[in-house]
């Protein structure tokens, strides 16, 4: 399956990136201080990004029937976690990479020290921001806020980076590389789309199984385009060098099923995805849209 991503296929993620970032500038820099921990903090989260998460989170309100801005708070407290997620994903301890995004990743920038509290802090805010998330009830928020707080941590995203680093060096099945990737990466992606889900408090349970399957095969797609771009992609374009999962000997989609595996394997992830949404009409055409744009990204 060969898939082409348009200007006007990209436009929904566009429009949510210049939403989110304005969102969250305004927030960073309007309610912190202008102490070295709060300027690592917001030099961690405003320093680019496609911002895949929260659009998923506002295209999932989108496909429940609700306004997309009634999910714009969880959606930027989905992004405070992956940004801590990435500053201590790069420390020294962990991945020990120097760039991100084409510059100094936060423990160059600022120190090792520093990185970790901004990570931890940005943890912490996600939380804070998700519980005060506008026009939602109560028992609405504590149902985000469980749902974030699994997918970040031992069950989620923070196990799965455990499993990562043990799993470095060693050979993995399929199946074993599938339930690392599925806590480390698909997990945040999942919930993101669940919070988008969640805003709506009539939704039919069959749609957000749906939903949820959509998410669990679109997280898994991201991640086997992110390995095939460490092997094929530019450092230029991708932001951090290339190659850099191969030196570190870690096990990846490429280095199981091969290149041309790979890429059959992200095609059939996507085809679920797409599928999972057949149920839906045109008020789930951002996630679609989204599924296209990981199908074809370039970094």
């Amino acid at each position: 399956m060969t898939t082409t991503v348009t200007a006007t296929e990209t436009d929904f993620l566009e429009a949510c990136r210049v939403r989110i970032e304005a969102e969250l500038r305004s927030r960073l820099t309007t309610s912190r201080a202008g102490d070295t921990l709060s300027e690592a903090m917001a030099y961690s989260v405003l320093g680019g990004g496609k911002r895949i998460r929260p659009a998923l989170c506002l295209g999932a309100a989108l496909a429940v029937g609700q306004d997309k801005d009634k999910a714009l708070v969880p959606a930027c407290a989905v992004e405070l976690i992956h940004a801590y997620s990435l500053i201590h994903d790069d420390l020294p301890a962990m991945d020990d990479d120097d760039l991100r995004r084409g510059r100094a990743t936060t423990h160059i920038a600022y120190g090792e020290a520093i990185a970790v509290l901004a990570g931890d802090a940005l943890q912490a805010l996600a939380f804070e921001w998700l519980s005060e998330s506008p026009g939602l009830s109560d028992n609405v928020l504590l149902r985000m806020i469980r749902t974030l707080s699994r997918a970040s941590g031992h069950s989620g995203m923070v196990g799965g980076q455990a499993i990562d680093l043990a799993a470095v060096g060693q050979d993995l099945a399929i199946a074993e590389l599938e339930t690392m990737h599925r806590r480390k990466t698909g997990a945040l992606i999942e919930a993101s789309v669940m919070l988008g889900a969640l805003t709506s408090q009539h939704v039919a349970q069959e749609r957000l199984e749906a939903l949820s399957d959509y998410a669990r095969a679109l997280g898994l797609a991201f991640q086997v385009q992110d390995d095939l771009l460490d092997v094929e992609g530019e450092t230029v374009v991708i932001g951090k060098p290339r190659g850099s999962d191969a030196a570190r000997a870690k096990p990846t989609y490429p280095s199981l099923l091969g290149v041309d595996g790979a890429r059959h394997h992200l095609t059939r992830l996507l085809q679920d995805a797409r599928g999972s949404l057949a149920d839906f009409g045109p008020e789930a055409d951002a996630l679609r849209e989204i599924a296209d744009f990981v199908a074809a990204r370039t970094h």
